[in-house]
Protein backbone atom coordinates (compact mmCIF):
# COMPACT_ATOMS: atom_id res chain seq x y z
CA UNK A 1 0.00 0.00 0.00
CA UNK A 2 0.87 3.38 -0.37
CA UNK A 3 1.51 5.97 1.90
CA UNK A 4 -1.78 7.42 0.98
CA UNK A 5 -4.11 7.37 3.81
CA UNK A 6 -7.90 6.64 2.96
CA UNK A 7 -10.91 7.40 5.18
CA UNK A 8 -11.69 3.69 5.68
CA UNK A 9 -8.75 2.01 6.88
CA UNK A 10 -10.20 2.23 10.61
CA UNK A 11 -11.02 -1.14 11.67
CA UNK A 12 -9.38 -3.18 8.64
CA UNK A 13 -7.68 -6.29 8.99
CA UNK A 14 -4.20 -6.16 7.96
CA UNK A 15 -1.21 -8.51 7.37
CA UNK A 16 2.47 -6.85 8.31
CA UNK A 17 5.28 -9.66 8.09
CA UNK A 18 3.37 -12.41 8.56
CA UNK A 19 1.55 -10.97 11.55
CA UNK A 20 -2.40 -9.90 11.75
CA UNK A 21 -3.28 -6.73 13.17
CA UNK A 22 -6.18 -4.97 13.26
CA UNK A 23 -6.23 -0.90 12.12
CA UNK A 24 -7.20 1.22 15.21
CA UNK A 25 -5.35 4.74 14.27
CA UNK A 26 -5.01 6.59 10.78
CA UNK A 27 -3.01 9.99 10.81
CA UNK A 28 -0.07 12.35 11.83
CA UNK A 29 1.89 11.43 14.77
CA UNK A 30 4.61 14.19 15.05
CA UNK A 31 7.30 15.06 15.66
CA UNK A 32 7.91 12.11 12.43
CA UNK A 33 6.17 13.92 9.24
CA UNK A 34 4.43 11.47 6.99
CA UNK A 35 1.25 9.32 7.66
CA UNK A 36 1.30 6.76 9.90
CA UNK A 37 -1.24 3.59 10.82
CA UNK A 38 -1.85 2.62 14.47
CA UNK A 39 -2.55 -1.19 14.58
CA UNK A 40 -3.35 -2.93 17.12
CA UNK A 41 -1.51 -6.47 16.92
CA UNK A 42 -3.44 -10.31 17.34
CA UNK A 43 -0.19 -11.14 19.22
CA UNK A 44 0.35 -8.23 22.10
CA UNK A 45 3.59 -9.40 22.03
CA UNK A 46 4.76 -8.10 18.92
CA UNK A 47 3.59 -4.28 19.92
CA UNK A 48 5.77 -1.50 21.61
CA UNK A 49 2.94 0.49 23.55
CA UNK A 50 -0.51 0.46 24.18
CA UNK A 51 -1.45 3.44 21.75
CA UNK A 52 0.16 6.25 23.24
CA UNK A 53 3.44 8.29 22.24
CA UNK A 54 5.28 10.95 24.23
CA UNK A 55 1.76 11.63 26.13
CA UNK A 56 -0.48 11.55 23.75
CA UNK A 57 -3.10 8.85 23.13
CA UNK A 58 -3.83 8.12 19.78
CA UNK A 59 -5.87 4.08 20.37
CA UNK A 60 -6.22 2.27 22.80
CA UNK A 61 -5.10 -1.40 23.47
CA UNK A 62 -6.60 -4.19 25.26
CA UNK A 63 -2.95 -5.43 25.95
CA UNK A 64 -0.01 -2.71 27.20
CA UNK A 65 2.22 -3.86 24.35
CA UNK A 66 -0.47 -4.51 21.39
CA UNK A 67 -0.10 -1.27 20.05
CA UNK A 68 3.03 -0.19 16.76
CA UNK A 69 2.79 2.56 14.45
CA UNK A 70 3.63 1.56 10.85
CA UNK A 71 4.12 2.83 7.50
CA UNK A 72 1.12 2.54 5.37
CA UNK A 73 3.34 1.06 2.16
CA UNK A 74 4.20 -1.48 5.02
CA UNK A 75 0.60 -2.75 5.24
CA UNK A 76 -0.70 -5.26 3.24
CA UNK A 77 -5.19 -5.15 3.08
CA UNK A 78 -5.43 -8.24 1.58
CA UNK A 79 -7.16 -9.35 -1.50
CA UNK A 80 -10.36 -10.39 -2.49
CA UNK A 81 -11.92 -14.03 -2.66
CA UNK A 82 -11.84 -14.90 -6.19
CA UNK A 83 -8.35 -13.36 -6.67
CA UNK A 84 -7.40 -15.86 -3.99
CA UNK A 85 -9.24 -18.36 -5.41
CA UNK A 86 -7.13 -18.02 -8.85
CA UNK A 87 -3.82 -17.48 -6.86
CA UNK A 88 -4.31 -21.11 -5.52
CA UNK A 89 -6.27 -23.09 -7.98
CA UNK A 90 -5.19 -21.85 -11.03
CA UNK A 91 -1.43 -19.37 -11.51
CA UNK A 92 -0.21 -21.70 -8.25
CA UNK A 93 -1.16 -25.30 -10.34
CA UNK A 94 1.06 -27.04 -12.30
CA UNK A 95 -0.46 -26.73 -15.76
CA UNK A 96 -0.44 -29.21 -18.67
CA UNK A 97 1.96 -28.52 -21.54
CA UNK A 98 -0.35 -27.03 -24.42
CA UNK A 99 1.18 -24.65 -26.58
CA UNK A 100 4.17 -22.23 -26.54
CA UNK A 101 6.56 -21.55 -22.95
CA UNK A 102 6.03 -18.38 -21.51
CA UNK A 103 7.57 -16.94 -18.14
CA UNK A 104 4.90 -15.27 -15.48
CA UNK A 105 5.59 -13.92 -12.36
CA UNK A 106 3.73 -15.02 -9.39
CA UNK A 107 4.80 -12.58 -6.52
CA UNK A 108 8.37 -12.39 -6.93
CA UNK A 109 8.73 -15.65 -8.37
CA UNK A 110 9.40 -16.57 -12.27
CA UNK A 111 7.00 -19.35 -13.16
CA UNK A 112 7.33 -21.04 -16.95
CA UNK A 113 4.00 -22.09 -17.69
CA UNK A 114 2.75 -23.44 -21.14
CA UNK A 115 0.76 -20.96 -22.74
CA UNK A 116 -2.13 -18.81 -22.14
CA UNK A 117 -4.26 -21.37 -23.60
CA UNK A 118 -3.22 -23.92 -20.53
CA UNK A 119 -4.07 -21.27 -18.53
CA UNK A 120 -7.67 -20.96 -19.56
CA UNK A 121 -8.27 -24.55 -19.62
CA UNK A 122 -7.99 -24.39 -16.07
CA UNK A 123 -9.27 -20.82 -15.13
CA UNK A 124 -12.47 -23.36 -16.91
CA UNK A 125 -11.92 -25.87 -13.82
CA UNK A 126 -12.74 -22.80 -11.59
CA UNK A 127 -16.74 -23.74 -12.23
CA UNK A 128 -16.17 -27.08 -11.04
CA UNK A 129 -14.48 -26.23 -7.62
CA UNK A 130 -16.46 -27.66 -4.83
CA UNK A 131 -14.05 -27.46 -2.09
CA UNK A 132 -11.51 -24.56 -1.38
CA UNK A 133 -8.95 -23.98 0.92
CA UNK A 134 -8.02 -20.14 1.67
CA UNK A 135 -6.51 -20.74 4.83
CA UNK A 136 -4.19 -17.65 5.84
CA UNK A 137 -4.19 -16.47 2.03
CA UNK A 138 -5.25 -12.26 3.24
CA UNK A 139 -8.51 -12.93 1.94
CA UNK A 140 -10.21 -9.52 2.82
CA UNK A 141 -13.28 -8.54 0.92
CA UNK A 142 -15.47 -10.75 -1.38
CA UNK A 143 -14.72 -8.36 -4.57
CA UNK A 144 -16.24 -7.49 -7.87
CA UNK A 145 -20.13 -8.12 -7.40
CA UNK A 146 -21.07 -11.50 -8.89
CA UNK A 147 -17.32 -12.27 -9.42
CA UNK A 148 -17.30 -14.99 -7.13
CA UNK A 149 -21.07 -16.50 -8.73
CA UNK A 150 -19.96 -16.37 -11.89
CA UNK A 151 -16.67 -18.64 -11.54
CA UNK A 152 -17.12 -20.46 -8.73
CA UNK A 153 -20.92 -21.39 -8.32
CA UNK A 154 -20.60 -25.15 -7.31
CA UNK A 155 -18.51 -24.54 -4.17
CA UNK A 156 -19.99 -26.74 -0.99
CA UNK A 157 -16.92 -26.05 1.35
CA UNK A 158 -15.00 -22.87 1.94
CA UNK A 159 -11.88 -22.98 4.41
CA UNK A 160 -11.20 -19.05 5.18
CA UNK A 161 -9.46 -19.35 8.74
CA UNK A 162 -6.35 -16.77 9.45
CA UNK A 163 -7.75 -14.28 6.85
CA UNK A 164 -8.11 -10.58 6.73
CA UNK A 165 -11.98 -10.32 7.00
CA UNK A 166 -12.81 -8.03 9.44
CA UNK A 167 -16.75 -7.71 9.33
CA UNK A 168 -19.90 -10.23 9.38
CA UNK A 169 -20.96 -7.91 6.21
CA UNK A 170 -18.51 -9.19 3.95
CA UNK A 171 -18.96 -12.89 5.01
CA UNK A 172 -22.21 -12.29 3.60
CA UNK A 173 -21.14 -11.06 0.70
CA UNK A 174 -19.46 -14.07 -0.44
CA UNK A 175 -21.75 -16.33 0.84
CA UNK A 176 -24.44 -15.23 -0.99
CA UNK A 177 -22.78 -15.59 -4.02
CA UNK A 178 -22.49 -19.48 -3.04
CA UNK A 179 -25.89 -21.06 -3.55
CA UNK A 180 -24.38 -24.27 -2.75
CA UNK A 181 -22.59 -23.72 0.11
CA UNK A 182 -22.59 -26.27 3.21
CA UNK A 183 -19.45 -25.83 5.55
CA UNK A 184 -17.97 -22.29 6.23
CA UNK A 185 -14.78 -22.41 8.17
CA UNK A 186 -13.93 -18.86 9.98
CA UNK A 187 -11.54 -19.83 12.76
CA UNK A 188 -9.23 -17.79 13.79
CA UNK A 189 -11.08 -14.41 12.24
CA UNK A 190 -11.53 -11.40 14.37
CA UNK A 191 -14.96 -10.69 12.59
CA UNK A 192 -17.52 -7.84 13.84
CA UNK A 193 -21.40 -9.19 13.92
CA UNK A 194 -23.18 -5.72 13.35
CA UNK A 195 -26.80 -5.42 14.51
CA UNK A 196 -28.14 -3.29 11.41
CA UNK A 197 -29.31 -6.98 10.21
CA UNK A 198 -31.74 -6.97 12.76
CA UNK A 199 -35.40 -6.60 11.67
CA UNK A 200 -34.11 -7.26 7.79
CA UNK A 201 -32.62 -11.16 7.65
CA UNK A 202 -31.50 -12.10 10.87
CA UNK A 203 -33.76 -10.87 13.55
CA UNK A 204 -34.75 -14.35 15.66
CA UNK A 205 -38.26 -13.20 15.29
CA UNK A 206 -38.94 -12.50 11.35
CA UNK A 207 -37.76 -14.52 9.07
CA UNK A 208 -34.48 -14.78 7.23
CA UNK A 209 -33.73 -14.04 3.91
CA UNK A 210 -32.14 -17.01 1.67
CA UNK A 211 -28.21 -15.72 2.70
CA UNK A 212 -26.75 -18.95 3.93
CA UNK A 213 -29.71 -20.85 3.82
CA UNK A 214 -27.87 -24.26 2.55
CA UNK A 215 -24.92 -24.16 4.89
CA UNK A 216 -24.61 -27.06 7.20
CA UNK A 217 -21.74 -26.41 9.64
CA UNK A 218 -20.19 -23.33 11.05
CA UNK A 219 -16.99 -22.92 12.63
CA UNK A 220 -16.58 -19.40 14.17
CA UNK A 221 -13.38 -20.51 17.30
CA UNK A 222 -11.36 -17.68 18.01
CA UNK A 223 -13.38 -15.32 17.52
CA UNK A 224 -13.24 -12.95 20.64
CA UNK A 225 -15.32 -10.32 19.16
CA UNK A 226 -19.24 -12.65 19.35
CA UNK A 227 -21.09 -12.22 21.84
CA UNK A 228 -24.19 -14.28 22.56
CA UNK A 229 -26.15 -11.74 21.64
CA UNK A 230 -24.72 -11.88 17.91
CA UNK A 231 -25.72 -15.86 18.09
CA UNK A 232 -29.37 -14.56 17.39
CA UNK A 233 -28.15 -13.23 13.71
CA UNK A 234 -27.34 -16.86 12.80
CA UNK A 235 -29.99 -18.49 15.05
CA UNK A 236 -32.66 -18.81 12.00
CA UNK A 237 -30.61 -20.77 9.25
CA UNK A 238 -32.75 -23.54 8.65
CA UNK A 239 -30.32 -26.58 7.78
CA UNK A 240 -27.22 -25.53 9.87
CA UNK A 241 -26.82 -28.60 11.30
CA UNK A 242 -22.94 -28.20 13.38
CA UNK A 243 -22.11 -25.09 14.88
CA UNK A 244 -18.45 -24.65 16.28
CA UNK A 245 -18.16 -21.77 19.14
CA UNK A 246 -14.77 -22.68 20.56
CA UNK A 247 -12.70 -20.07 22.35
CA UNK A 248 -15.37 -17.47 21.48
CA UNK A 249 -15.09 -16.49 25.25
CA UNK A 250 -18.96 -16.39 25.95
CA UNK A 251 -19.63 -17.37 29.33
CA UNK A 252 -23.43 -18.55 29.09
CA UNK A 253 -26.24 -19.00 25.77
CA UNK A 254 -30.01 -18.64 26.62
CA UNK A 255 -32.80 -18.22 23.83
CA UNK A 256 -35.21 -15.16 25.00
CA UNK A 257 -38.00 -16.94 23.23
CA UNK A 258 -37.90 -20.10 25.40
CA UNK A 259 -39.87 -20.24 28.59
CA UNK A 260 -39.00 -22.95 31.28
CA UNK A 261 -39.18 -26.46 30.29
CA UNK A 262 -40.02 -24.96 26.70
CA UNK A 263 -38.44 -25.20 23.26
CA UNK A 264 -36.95 -22.67 21.14
CA UNK A 265 -37.22 -21.61 17.87
CA UNK A 266 -33.86 -20.99 17.38
CA UNK A 267 -31.34 -23.02 15.79
CA UNK A 268 -34.03 -25.57 14.70
CA UNK A 269 -31.87 -28.49 12.69
CA UNK A 270 -29.05 -27.51 15.20
CA UNK A 271 -27.92 -31.38 16.43
CA UNK A 272 -24.08 -31.10 17.17
CA UNK A 273 -22.94 -27.81 19.31
CA UNK A 274 -19.13 -27.75 20.22
CA UNK A 275 -18.70 -25.12 22.93
CA UNK A 276 -14.44 -25.64 23.82
CA UNK A 277 -13.04 -23.74 25.98
CA UNK A 278 -15.20 -21.52 27.22
CA UNK A 279 -16.80 -20.79 30.57
CA UNK A 280 -20.33 -21.24 30.29
CA UNK A 281 -22.22 -20.45 33.72
CA UNK A 282 -25.91 -21.10 32.36
CA UNK A 283 -26.00 -24.97 33.56
CA UNK A 284 -29.33 -25.37 32.27
CA UNK A 285 -28.28 -24.75 29.28
CA UNK A 286 -26.67 -28.13 28.91
CA UNK A 287 -29.39 -30.05 30.11
CA UNK A 288 -30.94 -30.12 26.74
CA UNK A 289 -34.16 -28.43 27.17
CA UNK A 290 -34.09 -25.97 24.37
CA UNK A 291 -32.84 -26.60 21.66
CA UNK A 292 -35.07 -28.63 19.88
CA UNK A 293 -32.92 -30.80 17.85
CA UNK A 294 -29.91 -31.52 19.92
CA UNK A 295 -28.06 -34.47 19.52
CA UNK A 296 -24.43 -34.15 21.17
CA UNK A 297 -23.03 -31.24 23.24
CA UNK A 298 -18.90 -31.01 23.07
CA UNK A 299 -16.84 -28.86 25.80
CA UNK A 300 -13.53 -30.44 25.26
CA UNK A 301 -10.71 -28.41 27.68
CA UNK A 302 -13.23 -26.70 30.02
CA UNK A 303 -15.39 -28.35 32.93
CA UNK A 304 -18.84 -26.65 32.86
CA UNK A 305 -19.52 -25.33 36.33
CA UNK A 306 -22.75 -23.84 37.72
CA UNK A 307 -20.71 -21.23 39.37
CA UNK A 308 -19.32 -19.77 36.26
CA UNK A 309 -16.14 -21.16 37.20
CA UNK A 310 -13.80 -23.19 34.72
CA UNK A 311 -11.87 -25.65 36.01
CA UNK A 312 -9.08 -27.85 33.77
CA UNK A 313 -9.35 -31.78 34.34
CA UNK A 314 -6.28 -33.53 34.32
CA UNK A 315 -6.16 -34.17 30.54
CA UNK A 316 -7.57 -31.28 29.40
CA UNK A 317 -10.29 -32.99 27.70
CA UNK A 318 -14.26 -32.99 28.98
CA UNK A 319 -17.20 -33.89 26.95
CA UNK A 320 -20.78 -32.88 28.37
CA UNK A 321 -23.13 -35.08 26.40
CA UNK A 322 -27.11 -34.95 26.22
CA UNK A 323 -27.88 -38.43 26.49
CA UNK A 324 -25.79 -39.45 22.94
CA UNK A 325 -23.89 -42.57 22.54
CA UNK A 326 -22.05 -41.37 19.17
CA UNK A 327 -20.13 -38.11 18.10
CA UNK A 328 -19.75 -36.30 14.64
CA UNK A 329 -16.75 -37.93 12.81
CA UNK A 330 -13.47 -36.42 14.04
CA UNK A 331 -14.60 -34.71 17.45
CA UNK A 332 -14.81 -37.63 19.62
CA UNK A 333 -12.71 -41.03 19.66
CA UNK A 334 -13.93 -43.87 21.52
CA UNK A 335 -10.94 -43.61 24.34
CA UNK A 336 -11.48 -39.51 24.52
CA UNK A 337 -15.11 -40.53 25.31
CA UNK A 338 -14.10 -42.69 28.43
CA UNK A 339 -11.37 -40.61 29.88
CA UNK A 340 -13.49 -37.76 29.71
CA UNK A 341 -16.27 -39.10 31.38
CA UNK A 342 -13.96 -40.68 33.93
CA UNK A 343 -12.32 -37.21 34.23
CA UNK A 344 -15.88 -35.73 34.74
CA UNK A 345 -17.11 -38.09 37.51
CA UNK A 346 -13.62 -37.67 39.58
CA UNK A 347 -13.83 -33.57 38.92
CA UNK A 348 -17.31 -33.54 40.89
CA UNK A 349 -17.35 -36.41 43.21
CA UNK A 350 -16.92 -33.78 46.13
CA UNK A 351 -20.09 -32.25 45.00
CA UNK A 352 -21.81 -35.20 44.74
CA UNK A 353 -21.03 -36.03 48.09
CA UNK A 354 -21.88 -32.74 49.57
CA UNK A 355 -25.32 -32.63 47.49
CA UNK A 356 -26.19 -36.50 48.90
CA UNK A 357 -23.99 -38.89 47.18
CA UNK A 358 -23.23 -42.51 48.90
CA UNK A 359 -21.31 -45.39 47.46
CA UNK A 360 -24.47 -47.65 47.86
CA UNK A 361 -26.19 -46.12 44.75
CA UNK A 362 -29.58 -46.83 46.26
CA UNK A 363 -28.79 -44.66 49.20
CA UNK A 364 -28.27 -41.82 47.15
CA UNK A 365 -30.37 -38.54 48.33
CA UNK A 366 -29.38 -36.14 45.22
CA UNK A 367 -30.13 -32.23 45.54
CA UNK A 368 -32.48 -30.82 42.61
CA UNK A 369 -29.74 -28.75 42.44
CA UNK A 370 -26.97 -31.27 42.04
CA UNK A 371 -29.47 -32.76 39.33
CA UNK A 372 -30.10 -30.13 37.39
CA UNK A 373 -26.15 -29.33 37.22
CA UNK A 374 -25.31 -32.46 36.30
CA UNK A 375 -28.05 -34.29 34.98
CA UNK A 376 -25.99 -37.66 33.33
CA UNK A 377 -23.66 -37.71 36.73
CA UNK A 378 -25.78 -40.64 38.74
CA UNK A 379 -25.38 -42.53 34.88
CA UNK A 380 -21.97 -42.17 35.16
CA UNK A 381 -21.67 -43.87 38.56
CA UNK A 382 -23.39 -46.76 37.10
CA UNK A 383 -21.46 -47.39 34.44
CA UNK A 384 -18.10 -46.80 36.29
CA UNK A 385 -18.96 -46.97 39.60
CA UNK A 386 -19.37 -44.19 43.05
CA UNK A 387 -16.23 -42.03 43.23
CA UNK A 388 -14.22 -43.79 45.38
CA UNK A 389 -12.70 -41.43 48.27
CA UNK A 390 -9.02 -41.82 47.62
CA UNK A 391 -10.06 -40.76 43.99
CA UNK A 392 -11.42 -37.63 45.31
CA UNK A 393 -8.17 -36.66 47.06
CA UNK A 394 -6.58 -33.53 45.37
CA UNK A 395 -2.71 -33.63 45.19
CA UNK A 396 -0.98 -30.23 45.94
CA UNK A 397 0.50 -28.65 42.56
CA UNK A 398 4.33 -27.99 42.75
CA UNK A 399 6.28 -26.67 40.07
CA UNK A 400 8.69 -29.19 39.75
CA UNK A 401 4.89 -31.51 38.87
CA UNK A 402 4.03 -28.72 36.40
CA UNK A 403 7.27 -29.06 34.66
CA UNK A 404 7.67 -30.91 31.64
CA UNK A 405 10.87 -32.12 30.28
CA UNK A 406 10.82 -32.12 26.09
CA UNK A 407 13.12 -33.10 23.64
CA UNK A 408 13.01 -30.14 20.68
CA UNK A 409 14.21 -31.58 17.11
CA UNK A 410 13.70 -30.02 13.57
CA UNK A 411 12.41 -32.18 11.07
CA UNK A 412 14.31 -29.81 8.59
CA UNK A 413 17.22 -28.92 9.69
CA UNK A 414 19.21 -32.13 10.64
CA UNK A 415 22.01 -30.02 11.23
CA UNK A 416 20.62 -28.65 14.27
CA UNK A 417 21.61 -30.17 17.76
CA UNK A 418 18.68 -31.77 19.60
CA UNK A 419 17.89 -29.69 22.87
CA UNK A 420 16.09 -30.66 25.97
CA UNK A 421 14.27 -28.27 27.69
CA UNK A 422 11.97 -28.49 30.81
CA UNK A 423 8.96 -26.12 30.22
CA UNK A 424 5.86 -25.26 32.58
CA UNK A 425 2.90 -27.18 31.34
CA UNK A 426 0.94 -23.94 31.48
CA UNK A 427 3.10 -21.98 28.81
CA UNK A 428 1.21 -20.41 26.12
CA UNK A 429 2.69 -21.83 22.70
CA UNK A 430 3.13 -18.19 21.89
CA UNK A 431 5.58 -18.07 24.36
CA UNK A 432 7.25 -21.43 23.33
CA UNK A 433 7.42 -19.84 19.79
CA UNK A 434 9.16 -16.76 21.55
CA UNK A 435 11.78 -18.50 23.29
CA UNK A 436 12.60 -20.83 20.55
CA UNK A 437 13.14 -17.42 18.18
CA UNK A 438 15.68 -16.29 20.52
CA UNK A 439 17.63 -19.64 20.21
CA UNK A 440 17.34 -20.31 16.91
CA UNK A 441 17.47 -16.45 15.57
CA UNK A 442 14.23 -17.02 13.49
CA UNK A 443 10.83 -14.95 13.38
CA UNK A 444 8.57 -16.13 15.26
CA UNK A 445 6.35 -15.92 12.34
CA UNK A 446 8.41 -18.33 10.58
CA UNK A 447 7.65 -21.32 13.02
CA UNK A 448 5.75 -23.66 12.81
CA UNK A 449 5.10 -26.48 16.02
CA UNK A 450 3.91 -29.73 16.44
CA UNK A 451 4.45 -32.79 19.23
CA UNK A 452 4.68 -36.43 18.91
CA UNK A 453 4.51 -38.97 21.61
CA UNK A 454 5.68 -42.23 22.28
CA UNK A 455 2.40 -43.35 22.32
CA UNK A 456 0.75 -43.49 19.86
CA UNK A 457 3.36 -41.68 17.78
CA UNK A 458 1.28 -39.78 15.33
CA UNK A 459 1.99 -35.52 14.90
CA UNK A 460 -0.07 -33.25 16.37
CA UNK A 461 -0.25 -29.89 15.41
CA UNK A 462 0.16 -26.67 18.28
CA UNK A 463 -1.97 -23.90 15.67
CA UNK A 464 -3.40 -22.05 18.35
CA UNK A 465 -0.59 -19.56 20.27
CA UNK A 466 -2.96 -18.79 22.91
CA UNK A 467 -3.50 -22.24 24.27
CA UNK A 468 -0.94 -23.97 26.67
CA UNK A 469 1.26 -27.37 26.37
CA UNK A 470 -1.25 -29.00 28.80
CA UNK A 471 -4.19 -27.48 26.36
CA UNK A 472 -2.66 -30.19 23.41
CA UNK A 473 -1.95 -32.97 26.16
CA UNK A 474 1.51 -32.37 25.86
CA UNK A 475 3.35 -34.58 28.29
CA UNK A 476 6.52 -35.70 29.97
CA UNK A 477 8.88 -36.90 27.25
CA UNK A 478 7.46 -35.86 24.21
CA UNK A 479 9.42 -34.18 21.28
CA UNK A 480 8.25 -30.92 19.94
CA UNK A 481 8.73 -30.49 16.17
CA UNK A 482 10.12 -26.84 15.22
CA UNK A 483 10.01 -25.82 11.50
CA UNK A 484 10.58 -22.62 9.73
Amino acid sequence: MSDTLTLDVIGRRVEVNGEHATVRFAGVVPPVAGPWLGVEWDNPERGKHDGSHEGTVYFKCRHPTGGSFIRPKKVNFGIDFLTAVKNRYVLEDELEEDGKEQIVTIGNKPVETIGFDSIMKQQSQLSKLQEVSLRNCAVSCAGEKGGVAEACPNIRNVDLSKNLLSSWDEVIHIADQLRHLEVLNLRYELLVMVFHYVGQCWDYRHEPTDVLQTIKLLDLSSNQLIDENQLFLIAHLPRLEQLILSDIGISSIHFPDAGIGCKTSMFPSLRYLVVNDNQISQVSFFGNTELQSLFLLCCLATLLHKSGKATSCPCQRFCAFTGSQSAPPGQILPEERWGAELDYRRAFGNEWKKAGGHQDLDKNRLSEEFLMAHPRYQFLCLKYGAPEDGELKRQPLMLKNQLLTLKIKYPHQLDQKVLEKQLPGSMTIQKVKGLLSRLLKVPVSDLLLSYESPEPGREIELENDLKSLQFYSVENGDCLLVRW
